[in-house]
């Protein structure tokens, strides 16, 4: 048992110390000084966490065929491909650091006060090409009339031109079609060339690893006839890696998505929502799991006083009307941090308002999971097995740990996929009433809530909650597709039944 578990370990620790000191040496050669805020260690102590527990369970048969199950289904593994594609914008945004300045002497140099992450140096088009006001969509005009000054002195009321959306372009009125279409045809021709090179990867390494031919293996591939669906795993990478390329080439142009009241482009305020509706969602979760599998397996194996101080600590709990509860601490802890304010930065004050409001969401809503799992213990302590254990005099903790946990993980793994997309929308509820994360934090709810004054605008500023809804919602429909396939791979009456 040690070593079945020391190889992942290992495996895990390389691995993440590979990945550290990557990042690292890349800091040292742009000069740039790491800052790690508390989110970014929990999601990286939360990554490494994953991967352990991948390697561990790939090494244990038990654990592995439902994930088999779950790789032979087509919408999980299309799921599965959405998920890690904003995963991997999430983990962009959480490596933080502050770059090098020159002082005048040229001599010297200082970290810069504004801390950026990595997905803000990748797209440092569209963070530093900020508009006056609005702009629509792929707009080369502001979209509200000011009082232009022309050149022989005179003064009008019209539409000025953009600082960048369209500034390269010498009569916008004519040539915008042509160059939206043409702009549009080489990031559609640089999606399909890479899409074309990860096909061809991909069947090089099957079919060396199955020993089959490429034509053949070619074949198989595209027919779906291979076990796990690549076919369609590759046509949502296609997908994918195309709106990336039209995204970067366009976006370098125009403002694809519009700009907001202060000028911010909408695109760019969606991409760092990101990783605020991830971390909702996965932290709140993480802080969740150790109330609810303790206190729910405790309440359903020991029964008597533990059972009903159990029960009611929970009842309580939901008593009390959830915005409420959330509400209250959310003000108690801004309040703290008003009074210390000259402790954080703006953006250290943002992240610590987060990192509350995952702890008082997981401490809030632990009580539905923790009620299943003590249904569950109440089941699996009557059983046979766990009575010959308990008469042969084997400790209660041990029995928890080896008979009553292991048989009730489908229901944490299950649960813990569906809460994921309830509490990415709670963050955008929480912040549309005004109790969610910070303001100044980049989010899909504060984007919704600035976009409810924008909707009674004349003529109505629309894109901004129309930005907000398509990355949500195709974030929500990922991850309920993929919990349902995990659903039916670990639930043991499901899976008995297909």
């Amino acid at each position: 048992m040690v070593n079945t578990f020391g190889k992942p370990l290992v495996a895990a620790l390389t691995a993440t110390a590979a990945v550290f000191t990557l990042a690292w040496l890349a800091m040292r050669a742009y000069a740039a000084q790491p800052v790690m805020l508390w989110t970014d260690a929990l999601i990286y102590v939360l990554v490494f966490s994953i991967l352990l527990f991948s390697l561990y369970a790939r090494a244990h048969e038990h654990l592995r065929a439902p994930w088999r199950q779950v790789k032979r289904r087509r919408l999980g593994m299309m799921s599965l491909v959405i998920l890690l594609a904003y995963t991997s914008v999430g983990l962009l945004d959480s490596v933080h650091f502050k770059l090098q300045v020159t002082n005048g002497g040229g001599q010297q140099s200082a970290a810069s006060g504004e801390v950026l992450s990595v997905l803000d140096v990748i797209a440092t088009p569209l963070r530093e090409h900020d508009e006056k006001t609005y702009s629509a969509p792929f707009a080369t005009h502001a979209y509200v009339k000011e009082m232009v000054q022309h050149a022989d002195g005179m003064q009008s009321r019209e539409f000025p031109p953009l600082k960048f959306g369209g500034a390269h372009l010498k009569d916008p009125a004519r040539e915008r079609g042509a160059d939206i279409t043409n702009l549009a045809l080489v990031g559609l021709l640089i999606g399909l060339v890479i899409a074309a090179t990860l096909l061809g990867m991909l069947t090089a390494w099957l079919s060396r690893r199955e020993h089959v031919a490429f034509g053949a293996m070619l074949r198989r591939v595209v027919r779906g006839e291979t076990a796990t669906p690549w076919h369609v795993v590759l046509v949502t990478l296609t997908v994918i890696i195309v709106l990336v390329a039209l995204s970067s080439v366009l976006a370098g142009k125009y403002h694809i998505f519009g700009t907001d009241k202060v000028g911010q482009d909408v695109f760019y305020a969606s991409l760092k929502s990101i990783r605020t509706g991830l971390v909702i969602g996965t932290l709140t979760t993480l802080i969740m799991l150790p109330f609810a599998v303790l206190l729910g397996i405790m309440a359903g194996y020991f029964r008597g006083w533990i059972d009903d101080v159990i029960q009611y600590i929970y009842t309580t709990l939901n008593s009390i009307p959830g915005v409420l509860l959330i509400a209250a601490a959310v003000l108690l802890v801004q309040v703290y941090l008003q009074t210390q304010g000259e402790r954080f930065d703006n953006i250290e004050r943002a992240d610590l308002r987060l990192l509350f409001l995952c702890m008082i969401l997981g401490i809030t809503s632990w009580t539905g999971l923790c009620r299943l799992l003590r249904g569950e213990s109440l089941k699996l302590r009557e059983l046979d097995y766990i009575q010959s254990a308990t008469a042969l005099g084997v400790g209660h903790f041990t029995i928890i740990g080896r008979h009553i946990l292991p048989n009730v993980m489908h229901i944490v793994l299950i649960a813990v996929v569906l809460d994921f997309s309830g509490l990415v929308l709670a963050e955008a509820v929480l912040s549309y009433v005004g109790v969610g994360v910070d303001p100044t934090m980049n989010s899909w709810g504060n984007m919704i809530n600035q976009a409810r004054l924008e909707m009674a605008r004349e003529p109505m500023v629309w894109w901004s909650l129309a930005a907000a809804f398509v990355f949500m919602f195709v974030l929500v429909l990922a991850a309920n597709l993929f919990s349902d396939a995990v659903r039916d791979a670990f639930d043991p009456r499901l899976r008995e039944r297909g």
